[in-house]
């Protein structure tokens, strides 16, 4: 039976768009399938991890009936990569196995019914809503995302806290030894709140976004979010725990500050890197007036040393930190400038930009 015909791009753009939830292994093998509906000339794919769900639809899919089905999402998109592109396909099922055709190519994929497919549903209910352009919330998201903890213990930080209050959205990520934090202004006049959202949203969010001024639409309703975005719905649960108190963290009597190009502060730290130990990362920086040095070394004997003139005039200080946690930072902002905000060796480092108050990034220094 022929469930539908299209091109190669018209379903790989939607399936690429939606399969980066999918889990490779899932205790629930439905959920490592993508659900493809289609009505009329309308084509949506959804995945969801029952924590996540995104969907998303393209038009140009040709077919005498409308149907839906599951097919493994990993499989069938590496099968369309494989493709050349502007190539026609057409999908058939047969006894419960889903055929793609494209030329003299056949493919023969299982399927699980589409009526098993779990699906998130959004509450309806007074809540939050706010919307932005695509490119300011995705740099906000890249300024703070990388401080976000991995598999913590402390669940709460594997995720970002987003903050509505008045006309400020503010985001807030930490792992304990570094956090970042920036702040836009929305044209909305919102409520305080405050949610957590997951890493793998996050993570999520930042790849689908366009640098472009078209909008998001953000909508807060119990312990759920909604994104949508182009043909794009995001809908994810949201973390329920109680974030630390953020604001203690940034320090405010750091009398040391040094004035420092972006660029060549992050190519000096690149290059000493890579003489620094492997497990470690640790470098060191060393302040005196006039200049900045970065030094690293290893447990081979080997060593690396940079020095950049800084307009500083004051105490020196040697302060260590982990050369991964720096980078990080610098690689994430777009200015030309940055400070660092500096006091004793074993306190943090506050790194700021130059007429900027939206944006801090605190990074622990360590023992080296």
């Amino acid at each position: 039976m022929l469930l539908l015909t299209t091109t190669r791009d018209a379903l790989l753009a939607p399936l690429q768009s939606v399969s980066g939830i999918v889990e490779k292994r899932h205790t629930l093998p439905i959920l490592s399938n993508v659900l493809i509906e289609k009505k009329g000339e309308t084509l949506t794919l959804l995945a969801t991890d029952i924590e996540i769900q995104i969907v998303t639809s393209s038009s140009g899919a040709h077919g005498d009936q409308d149907t839906a089905i599951t097919v493994g999402a990993r499989k069938l998109q590496d099968i369309l990569r494989a493709l050349p592109e502007g190539t026609e396909v057409a999908l058939m099922l047969d006894d419960k196995r889903l055929t793609l055709k494209a030329g003299k190519s056949r493919f023969a994929l299982q399927t699980l019914p589409a009526a098993d497919y779990p699906r998130m549903q959004f509450q309806d209910g007074e809540g939050i809503r706010f919307t932005l352009s695509q490119k300011t919330f995705r740099k906000q998201l890249a300024q703070v995302a990388y401080a976000m903890a991995a598999q913590d213990i402390r669940y709460y930080l594997n995720g970002l806290l987003m903050i509505g209050d008045g006309k400020t959205l503010r985001m807030v990520a930490t792992d304990g030894h570094r956090l970042a934090l920036a702040s836009t202004e929305l044209e909305t006049e919102l409520a305080h709140t405050e949610v957590i959202l997951p890493r793998k949203t996050v993570t999520e969010l930042a790849r689908q976004l366009a640098d472009s001024d078209d909008p998001v639409d953000i909508t807060l309703v119990g312990n759920q979010a909604r994104f949508r975005f182009g043909p794009i719905e995001l809908i994810t649960k949201l973390i329920d725990g109680k974030f630390p108190d953020y604001e203690r963290v940034v320090p405010t009597n750091n009398p040391k500050l040094i004035k420092v190009g972006r660029l060549p502060l992050l190519l000096a730290l690149q290059r000493a890197a890579i003489l620094t130990n492997e497990k470690f990362r640790g470098l060191r920086l060393v302040l005196s007036s006039g200049s900045l040095k970065v030094i690293s070394s290893n447990s081979e004997q080997e060593e690396a040393q940079e020095e950049l003139e800084v307009d500083y005039q004051g105490d020196g200080l040697e302060i260590g930190f982990n050369v991964t946690y720096l980078l990080d930072v610098l690689n994430n902002t777009a200015d030309e400038d940055v400070e660092i905000h500096l006091n004793e060796a074993m306190s943090s480092a506050l790194f700021t930009l130059p007429g900027n108050d939206q944006f801090k990034a605190v990074v622990m220094p360590m023992r080296i």
